[in-house]
């Protein structure tokens, strides 16, 4: 039987271009809304006119989303629907992108970058530090084989304590708190749910050392930021750098942008260009697994939201 998969909206031409590629390369048939069984959604900005293209897709059993979070679809996920996403997928960039901003931070660069004369020397190791990392998905798998040669001694908190690759040690999230007590540096790759919202507020916040550095390639909301400017204002921790934050963007008068131990990027731990080859690999994986009726990869668990 030949699969009827459909690529929608079109508003976004590179990727919508690419996944009508991948299924014009595939055994499957591209067809519209109307006939499909597969829906791959080829705009990630363009989530408003999901309701409507459901309406017309009635007979669609598996929808492809695109980046790794879901969250702009959270209101849509449902039992009816196989749901896969883009998780994992951008894990290697991200991960190279936490070991960029903890040397950053923790040996001064974003300070020495900005100086306009020759100063004093400030900066730490990651060499052989203490990790802690919130989160056990990809991104975490792959930041602990590139912390490896750094022989960091590394603690992964997640939802249950079942042991976890690579990581010396690995906690629950009721034990959050002790994990931060011993972290040289601490990193965010969680999921965003209602569990892990705010996880990082002022009573996290002082429970790390005060030589402690935060790292967030999560979502903005896993840290409370009023807490975090204030940890940041008291010494309460030494630093942070922030590839996403809460609100995003973050406004250009806010206060975080002037804090001398503050780096932030602008969500670019995984760029279009880096990201769009990885994730055409991934639907056209999941096409051909479609069309060969084996398993998806990147299944959304829709009772947990991620």
């Amino acid at each position: 039987m030949i699969r009827r998969i459909a690529v929608y909206p079109n508003t976004r031409p590179a990727m919508y271009d690419a996944y009508c590629d991948i299924v014009d390369a595939s055994p499957a048939e591209r067809v519209g809304l109307e006939d499909a069984e597969a829906l791959l959604w080829a705009d990630p900005l363009n989530h408003g006119v999901y309701p409507e293209a459901i309406d017309q897709a009635r007979d669609v059993d598996w929808i492809q989303l695109p980046y790794a979070g879901v969250e702009p679809f959270l209101a849509h996920l449902d039992q009816e629907h196989t749901w896969t996403c883009a998780k994992g997928v951008y894990a290697a960039p991200v991960a190279e992108h936490v070991i960029g901003l903890a040397l950053s931070i923790m040996r001064n660069l974003h300070e020495y970058a900005r100086a306009d004369r020759w100063t004093a020397p400030v900066g730490v190791n990651l060499l052989g530090a203490n990790v802690t990392v919130l989160g056990a998905g990809g991104i975490t798998e792959a930041l602990l084989r590139l912390l490896a040669p750094w022989d960091c001694s590394t603690t992964v908190v997640r939802r249950q304590a079942e042991p976890m690759e690579n990581a010396g040690l690995t906690v629950p999230s009721s034990e959050l708190h002790r994990a931060l007590s011993t972290a040289d540096l601490v990193v965010v790759a969680l999921a965003l749910t209602d569990e892990t919202t705010g996880i990082l507020d002022s009573a996290a916040f002082a429970a790390m050392k005060n030589t402690g550095w935060l790292v967030n390639v999560g979502r903005g909301g896993h840290v409370v930021t009023d807490d975090l400017v204030e940890a940041l204002q008291t010494g309460t921790i030494a630093g942070a750098a922030l590839d996403v934050t809460d609100p995003e963007p973050l406004p250009q008068n806010h206060r975080l942008w002037s804090m001398p131990n503050c780096l932030i990027t602008p969500h670019i731990a995984n760029t279009p260009e880096m990201g769009l080859v990885l994730l055409e690999q991934r639907v056209a994986e999941n096409v051909r697994r479609y069309c060969a009726d084996e398993p998806l990869l990147g299944l959304v668990d829709v009772k947990a939201g991620y």
